[in-house]
């Protein structure tokens, strides 16, 4: 006994195929209903009703046989009627060897225009079936793809997505030019240190491709790698978030920062007795704006300047507020690097509820869920008994009050949560001048 694979996986044999059987393997219909979402509500115009048992789940349907057109009466597609009601009240309109049946195309998507659907259809080319083969078919009328390119555009459709049905029919869906906006390319460049198997760095590497628009070419440079920088950008932003010091921001930066039609900063100082201070003010002078992440740098070196405001430590943003449950002390005294798993490391750290850190973001995100905690902080490689000064810049940003090295205070998890809180807004409005530049830059091109 012959046998074959049904649509269920099941074994059936040929002989037991019914007619509806044959049916439902339908290619085309198969291949229309990838492109129709869950729970659509679908208006079938098609020559038959294969389709209906193809749809994904949630679909409403009514097919060609259940629609009557205005006056009640039944609608001939071919003959120029055309269901107004039912297609106003669809999501997406499909027509499965219809079009080819219609001898006054002009008509059909006048009427489709005004209802403003996707539409989904077949169409047999005639770059695929020309002459005497559209004749045996009975095809009302012989578009190329060309021919109907300019069709859908003069009555305001664009092709979305297409696929081969088979070597004669080509599936296209359609989509209303007007919900189709534009979109202007443009360029970003950010200047990053390349430590970014850190766990700030990774976590400032995900939240500035968070905030980037979808249409933005990012290109990600590296101290060390300035040479590799583009002739021109639309946006360059120096930092993600971290702090930045001597000789990170020499001539090289200024250079890439003068290429781009606009700059912005997202960066802290640390060591700040070795910041040559003309330098970092000329590079401040070149920047729209820079989002500085201490209060400590806003009065250091960004007081009485309108384009300095002050962030915060953006990445508290990727920390939810947690209570810890173990009792067991934890110490982070090495980098801590995360190749992968953010969310482990995370919830690693925020499972204890004594922690010491000599890593700055380690012990931020122990703020957010421990009892007490303690910090050392980091000496610089160039010039010994000179610390980052970053812990001390944090505490006072969370708590208005600093902590002496290696000894465990009790976190006030009030305070953390209006930091948290405060933070979040500012990474909001970040996101929102990037998105001003970006769209000004759009309309100049333009």
């Amino acid at each position: 006994m012959n046998l074959q694979v049904n649509l269920n996986l099941a074994l059936d044999s040929t002989a037991a195929l019914a007619p509806s059987a044959v049916l439902a393997s339908d290619p085309r219909a198969q291949l229309a209903a990838q492109f129709i979402p869950a729970g659509s509500r679908v208006l079938d115009l098609s020559v038959d009703g294969a389709l209906e048992r193809f749809l994904p789940g949630g679909c409403s349907y009514q097919g060609r046989d259940r629609v009557t057109c205005d006056g009640g009466q039944a609608c001939d597609i071919a003959g120029g009627d055309f269901p107004t009601q039912a297609a106003g009240q669809s999501d997406i309109i499909v027509m499965l060897g219809t079009l080819e049946q219609v001898a006054d195309a002009e008509n059909l998507f006048t009427h489709l225009r005004f209802c403003k659907q996707d539409v989904i259809l077949s169409y047999r080319a005639t770059d695929l079936v020309a002459g005497g083969e559209r004749a045996a078919l009975g095809l009302a009328n012989a578009f190329s793809f060309y021919d109907l390119a300019l069709l859908f555009d003069r009555y305001g459709y664009r092709i979305e997505c297409t696929a081969p049905i088979d070597g004669g029919q080509v599936l296209m869906r359609l989509t209303p030019t007007e919900r189709l906006k534009p979109v202007a390319g443009c360029s970003v460049a950010v200047i990053s240190d390349s430590n970014m198997g850190a766990f700030g760095g990774r976590l400032g590497l995900q939240m500035i491709n968070a905030l980037m628009p979808g249409d933005a070419d990012v290109h990600h440079l590296y101290f060390g790698a300035l040479h590799e920088a583009r002739d021109k950008y639309d946006l360059v932003v120096l930092g993600l978030g971290n702090g930045i010091f001597q000789p990170l921001f020499g001539d090289d930066v200024l250079d890439i920062v003068g290429r781009a039609k606009a700059s912005i900063g997202i960066f802290g100082t640390q060591y700040r007795e070795l910041i040559p201070r003309p330098s970092l003010e000329r590079l401040v002078e070149r920047l729209d704006t820079w989002f500085a992440r201490y209060e400590d740098d806003v009065l250091m070196y960004g007081r009485g300047r309108g384009n300095v405001a002050h962030l915060g430590d953006w990445l508290i943003d990727q920390f939810p507020m947690n209570t810890a449950t173990l009792d067991e002390p934890l110490q982070i005294v090495d980098e801590l690097r995360v190749d992968h798993a953010f969310d482990r490391a995370i919830q690693v750290i925020q499972c204890h509820k004594n922690v010491h850190a000599t890593r700055l973001h380690p012990l931020l995100c122990a703020l957010t869920a421990a009892e007490t905690v303690s910090y050392a902080d980091e000496p610089s490689p160039l010039m010994a008994g000179i610390a980052s000064g970053e812990f001390r810049s944090m505490l006072i940003d969370i708590f208005g009050r600093s902590y002496p090295e290696n000894e465990y205070f009790m976190v006030d998890r009030d305070a953390v949560r209006r930091y948290k809180a405060r933070v979040h807004r500012n990474v909001a409005k970040v996101a929102e001048r990037i998105n001003s530049i970006l769209r000004n830059v759009a309309v100049v091109a333009a």
